[in-house]
């Protein structure tokens, strides 16, 4: 079966055609600039453009795609609602792309889609194949979540299942752009931890660099230190409250190789079980995970 996937992001915009049934081989992938700071509708024709030329070099023609973005739909009003990327913003971008490509069009965040994308082709199927419960976890610029239960995303009542970035965790993160205090993002996302190593020090230094010099700088280690045991707490109320069989790790902040070893020492503290069975793994799909997984919504 032919699926096409569309992974929008704030600079660029990424479609694919996987056929699935020969091993989700690829058959065409191409990026082209989201431009979206010349407004919503220009994007919108910008994902026109993507389709049309994946069209012509596949020779294949969609009759249907799934797309994957920052934000989510709010189901009251079918608008994008939560998206980093602010002239989406309040808009009805699921019904204006189907009217302007004329075929139907399934939508989710990119946090559902990497949970998607890594639980029907990534490392899920790789180490654990009968998972029936996979929570998605992104830790970057922002934190995100994305809740996968046999084989579909859960989306909920307000469509903000997995949305776990935004539960408080500790106040010391400060105000956050969604209008809360304290919330997981201000605390563990890259941003959050250099400006908490900035605030103290007095310097700046790189998430990169912080991480590189925690055996020499008593700050740069103390700030891992915190990232460690904030990751433990934050993760364990995902296990506490839906008891995944697994967990996936993505974005800049996932790539930190002590969150597989002391962070799920910390997670095992905090969950309500003498032990923790639930699998806590690094991506297998990279950056590639949320057009594929784009390309499962249909």
């Amino acid at each position: 079966m032919i699926k096409w996937g569309i992974d929008l992001g704030g600079t660029k915009i990424e479609g694919v055609i996987l056929d699935s049934s020969v091993d989700n081989k690829i058959i065409a992938r191409k990026r082209i600039p989201t431009e979206g700071d010349k407004g919503y509708h220009h994007v919108l024709f910008q994902i026109k453009k993507l389709v049309e030329m994946l069209s012509s070099e596949s020779g294949q023609k969609s009759s249907q795609i799934g797309i994957g973005t920052p934000g989510s739909i709010y189901p009251p009003t079918g608008h994008l609602k939560n998206s980093n990327s602010q002239h989406l913003n309040d808009q009805p971008f699921l019904v204006d792309l189907q009217n302007l490509l004329q075929i139907p069009v399934y939508m989710a965040n990119d946090a559902n889609c990497f949970a998607l994308a890594e639980t029907q082709m990534g490392i899920v199927p790789e180490i654990t194949p009968n998972a029936k419960v996979v929570f998605g976890v992104i830790i970057g610029t922002g934190v995100g979540g994305g809740l996968v239960v046999n084989g579909e995303i859960l989306n909920g009542a307000n469509g903000i299942a997995g949305e776990w970035g935004h539960n408080f965790l500790h106040e010391s993160g400060g105000p956050c752009y969604c209008g809360k205090t304290g919330c997981i993002e201000t605390v563990i996302s890259g941003p959050a931890l250099e400006r908490y190593y900035t605030e103290n020090s007095g310097q700046y230094k790189s998430l990169k660099e912080i991480v590189g010099d925690r055996h020499s700088d008593p700050l740069a280690k103390a700030t891992i230190d915190r990232l460690v045991k904030y990751f433990g707490i934050g993760l364990s109320s995902i296990i506490n409250t839906i008891d995944p069989d697994v967990i996936v790790i993505g974005g800049g902040v996932g790539n930190i190789d002590l969150l597989y070893s002391k962070g799920i020492e910390e997670v095992k503290k905090h969950v309500f079980n003498p032990d923790c069975a639930t699998q806590i793994l690094k991506p297998k799909l990279g950056d590639s995970a949320g057009v594929f997984g784009a390309a499962f919504l249909n």
